[in-house]
């Protein structure tokens, strides 16, 4: 496990160990609004976007890290082009007990901040909540979200939102009971169950649980585009989404242990075409196996192949298209929503995104992220992978 990754495994630990905030708390906190409200960086697609949430529940398991719990729940959230409906109002990043539990949890450990500097759940997404989805480009690819061990799937939202707008169906999912936090309809929130000290076999139990529900989730889907309703509480679905994913190219994509995920479901399913890594060390079978389909691997300045023998040997042994980013100046949050948090937050910047200029990170990891879908999801042409770029020079193509 690298020192990055570690980190947000004590993080998740120090969430679970935290009590769970009551919900008079959290409105207390509302009577008091914290004097900062974050903001998003806007998507750079020619699309708007619209959001919706899904209660899963699969009954043919238990859940993995509670065992009373006789099957297993997951929320989501889909986001997809959208016609442009003002009347939907926009999505907040963080649901209010959710944020409200990150903030007393996570941003402590995090960011170094008391509970209640940040209104966390006033935060916008660039999405409208329940919008109908904009038909006009036809069935669309869609590409699955996974954060990073311990994180709740809100905090991709930067990548996320900017694929959608660009023409994605985009799922980001939340690991039950490891995710430090996740709100469920009716104000219930799950806290992380994971050990105070994780091993390496609690490490590689979480991926192993995180592909079972990535691949529960691409079923659900498959229902959805069918004209079915998979939220557990048959809440309404967007008009238009039902029958507007093509699930004939589909993409994964994940930060951290989120990475590696999608490297492994790449590997395990074949239903999904193509994946990038955004920093995470490979762990199970896919780090010795590789893979045989399009991968983009996206490092840290100090993540080499040379510091982490996975990424080595995951590369040596991958026979399908592959490429390899090294961000300079770069740290493991920087593909993390910290990057464009902590410049307003102005807390010491370093240890968690690095020195790279957090405006050209983003715009960085969107363009290349945005290309290699296009490329192997939709067929698109860009030379972004061909060699040094002009436009992104802190971006190395490591050979």
């Amino acid at each position: 496990m690298s020192r990055s990754q570690a980190r947000l495994a004590g993080l998740a630990a120090v969430a679970a160990a935290v009590p769970l905030i009551a919900a008079p708390a959290a409105a207390t906190a509302r009577l008091n609004p914290p004097a900062i409200t974050m903001t998003l960086s806007p998507p750079t697609g020619r699309q708007p976007i619209g959001t919706v949430s899904l209660h899963l529940v699969d009954r043919s398991r238990p859940d993995p890290w509670v065992t009373s719990q006789r099957y297993r729940e997951l929320m989501v959230s889909v986001w997809y082009p959208a016609r442009r409906s003002a009347n939907h109002p926009l999505a907040p990043q963080m649901t209010p007990l959710a944020a409200a539990d990150f903030d007393r949890t996570l941003a402590p450990a995090l960011f170094g901040l008391k509970p209640g500097t940040v209104d966390w759940a006033a935060t916008e997404t660039h999405a409208r909540a329940g919008a109908p989805a904009n038909r006009a480009a036809g069935r669309l690819p869609v590409v699955l979200f996974s954060a990073g061990f311990g994180a709740p799937r809100t905090i991709g939202a930067t990548v996320v939102e900017d694929l959608a707008s660009r023409g994605y169906v985009v799922v980001s999912v939340d690991h039950t009971y490891e995710a430090a936090q996740v709100e469920f309809p009716g104000g219930r929130v799950e806290r992380g169950r994971v050990p105070l000290r994780p091993t390496q076999d609690d490490m590689r139990k979480a991926q192993d649980v995180r592909v079972t529900d990535m691949t529960f989730v691409l079923d659900q889907l498959a229902r959805l585009d069918r004209g079915r309703n998979p939220d557990a509480g048959r809440r309404p679905l967007p008009a238009g989404l039902r029958g507007g994913l093509d699930l004939s190219r589909i993409g994964t994509l994940g930060h951290s242990m989120g990475g590696a995920t999608a490297a492994q479901l790449v590997h395990k399913d074949r239903r999904v075409d193509a994946g990038v890594n955004l920093d995470g060390g490979f762990r199970g079978s896919v780090a010795q196996t590789g893979v045989a389909k399009p991968f983009l691997q996206v490092a840290a300045e100090s993540h080499t192949r040379a510091s982490d023998p996975t990424w080595k040997s995951f590369w040596d042994e991958s026979s399908g298209w592959k490429r390899e980013l090294r961000f300079t100046g770069a740290q493991h949050y920087t593909f993390t929503d910290a990057e464009v948090m902590v410049p307003q937050l102005k807390v010491p910047a370093a240890e968690l995104i690095g020195t790279i200029d957090p405006g050209r990170a983003v715009a960085a990891q969107r363009a290349y992220i945005a290309a290699f879908f296009d490329l192997h999801l939709k067929g698109g042409n860009t030379s972004l992978f061909d060699g040094p770029s002009r436009r992104f020079p802190e971006v190395k193509l490591i050979p």
